[in-house]
């Protein structure tokens, strides 16, 4: 790698700071830019390690029905834990990963990742924090599947995602919605319609506006 890129990556990694640049230099690393699309299916075995410096990479299961659920995203200075796990335990991808927007990753070759692991300890540090980060970020979204009522879930989702401006439409499509929370799109239009009744909201074709954040707000809080 160049000098700049290895800069570049430091930056977005400071895991990496300690990783010398003639290790660098004979490491096999590359950086790629990629669109916005599926990079991985699930039974994947990888050969290389990605590390995000820019963009947001989407990672969703798919039941055998066809309903899709995000996991989590990974940006910038983030990497996958479930595609670190199955190259740290050499076994398929259980998920997939799609770029939601043009994205640059840092790629490693998996062997040389290994042994990094082993020779930088603050790589190790930086991947077990991930791995809890993301345990708990997962453990509660089952929760939520498990003892959330969908109306709370959906009016959560669409204040975490719709801009504050008053009037300002928040562009998303109810299938989308669904994706996040892992049902069927029906059940989140069933949900947004009953909204759309009380004056909360305003449905347009691909967009939604928030008319009533209040209400939204304190039925999220109703755990």
């Amino acid at each position: 790698m160049e000098p700049e890129q290895i800069a570049k990556a430091v930056a977005a990694f400071p895991c990496f700071a300690d990783v010398p640049p003639e290790a660098w230099n004979h490491s096999g690393a590359f950086a790629a830019k990629v669109p916005a699309q599926l990079l991985i299916k699930e039974g994947h075995l990888f050969e290389h390690a990605s590390f995000v410096l820019r963009g947001c990479v989407r990672i969703y299961k798919i039941s055998p029905s066809g309903k899709q659920l995000t996991l989590y995203r990974v940006r910038s200075g983030e990497t996958c834990v479930i595609m670190m796990a199955s190259i740290l335990g050499e076994a398929e991808y259980e998920a997939f990963a799609e770029a939601e927007e043009p994205s640059e990753l840092l790629v490693l070759p998996a062997v040389r990742f290994r042994q990094w692991m082993h020779a930088y300890p603050e790589l190790s540090r930086f991947i077990y924090r991930l791995f809890i980060k993301r345990m708990v970020a997962v453990t509660g979204l089952i929760e939520d599947m498990t003892f959330r009522p969908m109306d709370g879930r959906v009016a959560e989702l669409l204040l975490r995602q719709s801009p504050v401006a008053a009037e300002a439409p928040l562009y998303v499509t109810h299938e989308s919605l669904s994706f996040e929370l892992g049902t069927a799109r029906e059940v989140v239009s069933r949900v947004l319609k009953g909204f759309e009744r009380q004056g909360w909201l305003r449905l347009g074709r691909g967009k939604i506006y928030v008319l009533r954040r209040d209400e939204l707000e304190r039925l999220a809080e109703v755990k």
